[in-house]
């Protein structure tokens, strides 16, 4: 799907504290044991618990950060105190990985996980200041940790990456990563440098991974990615010239493909997905 078809319109609003209720039971807990979401079952699914559920658990929560409201459900990102997750009182649940949400939770809640695994890093990240060491603290009215000391900020870091779908005549390029299961391609992906514009970026990762140049680079959209803090900048690129050669590190195979030829792909509930779709579209 083209993002131009997409609908931007959230019904979640980034709060820093949260408003009176009368009740806990108006929540969502996203409570992770690493970065595994725990689910309740429940007439053969899997549901978010409430924050006093995860009360009732008989579990240590190490830390806990309110992230907004969802209409008017009050959501929560917790860390699971790893030592006694095995001690836990209810015997219908289960930790689910990021990736295996679409398809099990409704995808805005998908994604507000997402949003929960990178705050929750963060706040584990930023207990000291790292200009001092000293001890930091939640600062009143922003999503950030204060130094007492030195008054340093640490604010949720977000990693700015690139990925990039290249077309040649009716043929995209796709690649495999030695990090990649059997079978699965993608199109190119990579980090920003400290110094260089979203599109330089495109353009070097190209060039770094499989060594030909391209032109006519444009936005295409982008995707929030918590793997572990990245923002995702989607582009379409078109070739210009040059050999593939693959850097055997990051790729360990590259070709071109038609509609009719693409192997395994991404799920349509990532970015890379979103592209390869927009490609077999536009040459049906």
């Amino acid at each position: 799907m083209n993002t131009e078809e997409r609908s931007w319109e959230s019904d979640f609003l980034p709060l820093i504290r949260p408003p009176q209720k009368n009740s806990s039971n108006d929540t969502y807990c996203f409570a992770f044991k690493d970065r595994e979401l725990l689910l309740v079952e429940g007439n053969n699914s899997l549901r978010m618990p409430s924050l006093e559920e995860i009360g009732n658990m008989n579990v240590d929560i190490l830390r806990k950060q309110y992230l907004g409201e969802l209409k008017d459900i009050s959501c929560f990102s917790v860390e699971l105190d790893d030592s006694n997750v095995a001690d836990i009182s209810v015997e219908n649940v289960s930790f689910v990985s990021l990736r295996e949400l679409p398809g099990i939770l409704e995808e805005k809640l998908a994604y507000l996980a997402g949003k929960a695994v990178h705050i929750m890093e963060w706040d584990r990240n930023s207990l000291f200041c790292g200009r001092c060491g000293s001890s930091t603290s939640l600062k009143e009215n922003e999503r950030a940790k204060e130094c007492p000391e030195c008054g340093f900020l640490a604010f949720p870091k977000i990693s700015p990456a690139i990925i990039v779908l290249i077309e040649k005549d009716d043929r995209v390029l796709l690649a495999r990563s030695p990090h990649f299961r059997p079978g699965l391609y993608s199109i190119l992906a990579g980090f920003v440098e400290p110094g260089e514009s979203i599109e330089e970026a495109v353009v070097r990762e190209v060039r770094e991974e499989v060594g030909i140049s391209i032109k006519n680079v444009r936005y295409f959209g982008s995707q929030p990615w918590p793997y572990p803090d990245s923002l995702m900048l989607g582009f379409t690129a078109e070739f210009l010239e040059g050999e593939i050669k693959v850097d055997g590190v990051e790729i360990e195979e590259a070709g071109w493909f038609t509609k009719d030829e693409i192997p395994v792909i991404p799920g349509k509930t990532s970015i890379s997905g979103w592209l390869i779709e927009y490609f077999i579209n536009k040459h049906s």
